[in-house]
């Protein structure tokens, strides 16, 4: 059973500010990675905040953070500095993404 890790993205010294998500430079870039990322199986959920403050999260099934990090830096927003981002470890214990044999 994976474990889950959060990849936090915020935007990045390339963000335009008050431009929407969908609206900014090279943003089709990310949608593909995490597109990608979701037919490897690696992403089960994530998506853009609607707070108009940009960026957004992933929930990535890795093992550890490092794995996380590691997939996150493949990013091409991240290398364009479209967004930055952070990583933190999560338990889920509720949810579809929960097997109830586990813990």
């Amino acid at each position: 059973m994976p474990r889950y890790h959060v990849i936090i993205h915020s935007p990045g010294p390339a963000w335009h500010p008050g431009v929407p998500f969908r609206e900014q430079p090279n943003v089709e870039l990310h949608a593909a990675f995490m597109s990608g990322l979701e037919a490897r199986g690696l992403m089960p959920i994530g998506g853009p905040f609607l707070d108009g403050d940009g960026g957004g999260m992933a929930v990535v099934a890795t093992d550890t953070p490092e794995e996380a990090v590691a997939l996150a830096r493949e990013d091409p927003s991240i290398a364009n500095g479209l967004l930055t981002f952070r990583v933190r470890p999560w338990h889920a214990i509720m949810g579809s993404l929960v097997d109830p044999a586990r813990d």
